[in-house]
């Protein structure tokens, strides 16, 4: 039985967490914890996993109680950078048994579009990105458009493929998006929409585009269940759910 703590229990993706948990076979919840509730509930109810949906603002906080006392962590919690992502590798060197998955996207078929997007790239001249959610998200680009377009220049780089063509000379403040590495990502926020993403590749004659829909937060829960599974087996951190598919 793996016994499992959920931070950010009362937020939309959290209170979803929750019911999966209790839900599973093989898991058992032992803490649904929030805003202003001790971390050291924790400890005191002998957490294996902790999943941690909280905000850009707390999760480091989170994190390094968590790490320091030997409790493995599943994170859909956004906003990691490079430094970010480096702090918790050496958090986890420091405390070797502990497995921490914090993953941009954990429905299966947005990990698998990721993986496509990347495969396809290499063959074609241009690429950019259109990430639509709810208009209750803090950041934006999203976690998913920014990993997807991290991948994509990376397959473009591995390929030697030359710049994307791009004769804009003049242009509005925004209105070629933001660009994470060689890839221009264009957010939209609008009441109705839970999280969309299209990698638009185009080249000579034709375009290609990968798209996928959340419709629903439960789309975000086999994905969840899945790092919880795993991460106990897979100490260190694990950048991606696409490593335990």
């Amino acid at each position: 039985m793996i016994n499992v703590a959920v931070l950010g229990a009362q937020g939309r993706m959290g209170a979803e967490v929750v019911k999966s948990v209790e839900a599973a076979p093989g898991m058992s919840l032992v803490a649904a914890l929030d805003l202003g509730d001790s971390l050291e509930q924790i400890k005191a109810c002998g957490a294996h996993v902790v999943v941690d949906f909280t905000t850009p603002d707390s999760v480091m906080g989170n994190l390094d109680f968590v790490i320091k006392n030997g409790i493995n962590a599943v994170v859909g919690t956004t906003g990691f950078d490079e430094t970010k992502l480096a702090t918790i590798s050496n958090l986890c060197r420091e405390n070797p048994r502990v497995g921490v998955l914090i993953a941009p996207n954990f429905a299966i078929g947005a990990v698998l579009m990721m993986e496509f997007a990347a495969k396809a790239a290499r063959y074609f001249e241009s690429a950019e990105i259109i990430e639509l959610h709810h208009p209750d998200k803090v950041d934006a680009p999203s976690g998913t458009a920014t990993r997807t377009a991290q991948l994509i220049s990376d397959a473009r780089k591995s390929a030697a493929l030359r710049a994307m063509p791009d004769a804009t000379t003049t242009a509005l403040d925004g209105a070629r998006g933001a660009r994470v590495g060689d890839v221009a990502i264009h957010s939209v926020r609008a009441r109705g929409l839970v999280a969309h993403q299209e990698v638009i590749l185009g080249g000579l004659g034709e375009t290609l585009t990968i798209r996928h829909d959340s419709l629903d937060r439960s789309s975000f829960m086999p994905g969840v269940l899945l790092g919880i599974r795993n991460v106990i087996t897979n100490p260190g951190l694990t950048h991606g759910l696409d490593k335990f598919m």
